[in-house]
């Protein structure tokens, strides 16, 4: 519990003092955001406000997640492996954010050079845990045998691979309002910290077998949840409406490749969904309305991603973010509920 808590403080500490350090570095350097021309009337005025403030989460995170140790824990390959791919995330994201400042357009990294980037981050991430860690490549909801499909090491590294690119992506989409992905974040890693811990607790042995919800490691992926959620939280001070900075693609790629390297790591891939049911929900608004364009050149919202739809519709962009954490935070409620009804089941802390 104590790695938890330091991790987690550490991390939100030097994220609320990092992001105020690239705020000041951006304005003077006098490198912003440029804003797409098509999105609504009300964001123009946020052009040239700084952006690649997801460097001050991954700081925060990394750093808070290797000062954890000095309270007495260990560091452990899927830990390391987890962190590393939420780095490899930002890196992508940081290059894209780099071309957009410095051609002042709202255009970075192509779709193929991004696609690639994530997959090199994505592959690589599936490919250390099956060679190096003891991971269950068995497809799973809340435990290692909830369906009982065992995917072997090939099909589960290209599983991965695909839930952590379009978990990145989705991520991604859904940063389009101050706050609203950083806020909704921090509901997800909380999420992870707690499945995380549940499944560090020693479980009921059923049938003489050894406790369904021993997952190697997990206390140190709760940990990296923890650094993620602190990292998320310091910078929201800075982000929370109106925006002083904007995560950009440094940051929703990071978020969106942590939540997809710690559900496959708890093996609750099957359950990201849910948890992360926001993220989901502006994808999906998105595919529809590009879907339905092509087919009869009509759409099915004012604008997509969804958020910008109810801007349009004449909610104040406060009135969007808050009712959408609102509604990210009861998908996690029932996530967090599927889960822990399960783990009881199972004789989770018995």
């Amino acid at each position: 519990m104590i790695r938890l808590l330091l991790a987690a403080a550490t991390a939100t500490v030097l994220s609320l003092a990092a992001t105020k350090f690239v705020i000041e570095l951006l304005v003077r350097n006098h490198i912003g955001q440029p804003i797409r021309d098509d999105g609504p009337e009300g964001h123009v005025t946020k052009a040239g406000t700084p952006t690649m403030g997801g460097v001050a989460i991954v700081a925060g995170a990394t750093f808070g997640y290797v000062v954890s140790d000095l309270s007495g824990g260990i560091y452990t390959r899927s830990g390391i492996f987890v962190m590393l791919a939420i780095i490899g995330g930002g890196a992508v994201g940081l290059l894209d954010d780099w071309i957009k400042v410095v051609r002042e357009r709202n255009l970075g990294l192509n779709k193929r050079a991004k696609m690639l980037g994530l997959l090199v981050v994505a592959v690589g991430f599936a490919v250390l845990m099956v060679q190096f860690t003891d991971i269950d490549t068995t497809l799973s909801f809340t435990r290692w045998d909830s369906v009982g499909w065992d995917m072997g090491k090939v099909l589960w590294t290209l599983w991965a691979a695909l839930l952590i690119v379009g978990s990145a992506n989705a991520v991604n989409l859904t940063d389009g309002l101050d706050g609203l992905a950083a806020g909704s974040a921090v509901f997800s890693f909380a999420a992870f910290v707690l499945i995380a811990f549940w499944k560090f607790t020693p479980s009921a042995e059923i049938g003489g077998a050894e406790p369904f919800y021993d997952v190697n490691h997990a206390l140190d992926l709760a940990v990296v949840a923890a650094a993620m959620l602190g990292g998320c939280l310091g910078f929201l001070w800075w982000n929370a409406p109106p925006a002083q900075i904007f995560m950009g693609d440094t940051g929703s790629l990071a978020i969106g490749v942590g939540l997809a390297a710690l559900a496959l790591s708890t093996n609750t891939a099957l359950l990201l969904p849910i948890l992360g049911g926001l993220y989901v929900i502006e994808t999906v608004s998105v595919i529809l309305q590009i879907g339905r364009f092509q087919l009869n050149g009509k759409r099915f919202f004012r604008m997509a991603p969804i958020h910008h739809h109810f801007e349009l519709g004449g909610w104040p962009e406060t009135w969007v973010i808050i009712r959408f954490w609102m509604l990210h935070g009861f998908c996690v409620a029932i996530g967090l509920g599927l889960f822990y009804a399960d783990w009881i089941a199972a004789g989770g802390g018995s």
